[in-house]
């Protein structure tokens, strides 16, 4: 298959699942191992960096008024926003320290584990399952409630944990308004996601990648429009209270992952 086409198809892939919560690291190793993809380490690991920041963009696009809010109400320190601020950071920092302490065993997961991805599709079901079953408050983001949520984010870095369903579901469980958990959730990875990039080119990770420019523009690309698309449409859905379809939607996929 033509690099292209195969990057193609990863960018969709994300774009849909980093949204959606059912795992887009999961499914892209799914993607990958169907498609027979070989390019382990840095290669697959720039193409993922490459993928995260188009879905992080779209984030940016349809938060785009509560991005720019928050951003000038930071510069005029004006308590709320600085106070908002305060959660995003606090939010990454359990993923911060797995990062950098735990680097190489991180790159080691993406190796198309289909044993380890179905255990964690499971778990995602669970987490999405209990925060619709268990959900009953509004109750207003503490610091605490921040950091908590920072650590499902982290553990989310295992393939098979959906980002979005441990944070949004670990925020629902907290007895958040469902609207505020899916905007904290896609709010707070913003910056992670571009620090991460920013310190592997300081670091010189990808200098010597040879990966053809094509496919990850191709990548980057249908991430990013199916990305804005599933942002829209999960935000709905998170209102709705519809999760459970896609924690049944996990135990299927796990299911057939452990008998194929």
């Amino acid at each position: 298959m033509h690099e292209w086409l195969e990057a193609l198809i990863l960018g969709i892939v994300q774009g849909l699942t980093e949204f959606l919560p059912v795992s887009s690291s999961g499914h892209l190793e799914i993607a990958k191992y169907i498609l027979g993809d070989d390019s382990l380490g840095q290669q697959s690991l720039l193409m993922t960096i490459t993928l995260h920041a188009a879905t992080a963009l779209a984030t940016i696009v349809v938060y785009k008024k509560d991005v720019k809010k928050l951003a000038k109400g930071t510069m005029q320190r004006q308590r709320p926003e600085i106070a908002y601020a305060i959660k995003i950071i606090l939010s990454m920092i359990p993923a911060v320290l797995i990062g950098l302490l735990l680097e190489k065993e991180i790159e080691g997961l993406f190796d198309r584990n289909m044993t380890l991805v179905a255990s964690m599709l499971v778990v995602t079901g669970i987490i999405l399952l209990l925060s619709e079953l268990l959900n009953r408050g509004s109750r207003p983001l503490t610091n605490a409630d921040a950091l908590l949520i920072g650590v499902a984010q982290a553990i989310a870095i295992m393939p098979g944990i959906s980002r979005s369903g441990a944070t949004i579901g670990v925020a629902l469980l907290l007895g958040k308004n469902k609207s505020e958990a899916a905007r904290f959730s896609f709010l707070m990875v913003i910056p992670l996601i571009f620090g991460k990039m920013i310190k592997e080119i300081i670091d010189g990770d990808f200098t010597h990648v040879n990966m053809n420019v094509l496919p990850l523009i191709v990548g980057f690309l249908a991430a990013f429009f199916t990305g804005w698309l599933a942002c829209k449409w999960i935000i709905s859905i998170v209102r709705n209270s519809k999760l459970r379809y896609f924690a049944i939607y996990c135990f299927v996929v796990a299911m057939l992952l452990w008998i194929l």
